[in-house]
């Protein structure tokens, strides 16, 4: 194997694919989050300048910073918004995405793409293989109402835009079921991983 297999994550919003993504981290793999690397994006001085002369003030927090719920609001209501938002934001964490890669050496067993629009972005193009997280709508439910306070008409907006999820499944070349204790689902990534190398060794 002459470079590190790359490999991409997708799934519905609440399935964890991060949990996915920090797993393959700990079996030796280079992992670029997208959400994380957009959330330092939206700190840099250049970036927030745009955003504030595109929609004024009233994106930033009393703290100075860019409030993402503000944001978040104007780009879900207006699909145009959003595709201006993500024409800025996608080149920028592909460049940082790029850097944390450039990294691997012999002992990295894959690079990982952890990103919420990896096929509506164009990222899946870049991957020798991808993962569907798979999780009961329910569940992903009660996870975002947890985690994010969203009501079910929230979740299901969201989603209503990006690539639908039965499509999204179909792409994958591997299912993951996030469901259970963290020692069962480690174990189905494992066995995953090594037959990605297997197959492009």
């Amino acid at each position: 194997m002459n470079s590190p297999p790359i490999i991409g994550i997708i799934g519905g919003i609440g399935s964890g694919k991060s949990t996915i993504a920090n797993i393959m981290g700990e079996l030796g793999c280079i992992v670029a989050d997208a959400d994380a690397n957009i959330a330092i994006i939206l700190q840099q001085k250049d970036v927030q300048e745009q955003l504030t002369g595109w929609w004024g003030d009233a994106i930033n927090s009393e703290d100075g910073l860019l409030d993402r719920q503000a944001i978040a609001d104007i780009v879900f209501r207006d699909d145009s918004e959003r595709v201006r938002l993500e024409d800025l934001l996608h080149p920028l964490a592909r460049k940082m995405q790029e850097k944390q890669f450039s990294v691997a050496d012999s002992s990295t067993k894959a690079l990982i793409i952890d990103a919420p629009l990896l096929i509506e972005s164009g990222l899946d193009v870049l991957c020798d293989a991808i993962i569907f997280v798979d999780v009961p709508f329910e569940t992903r439910k009660a996870r975002v109402l947890q985690s994010r306070n969203w009501t079910e008409q929230e979740l299901q907006s969201r989603e209503a835009t990006q690539y639908p999820l039965d499509k999204k499944r179909k792409r994958a070349d591997y299912v993951v079921i996030n469901e259970g204790d963290l020692g069962a689902v480690t174990l189905q990534v494992k066995k995953i991983l090594d037959e990605i190398r297997r197959q492009l060794a």
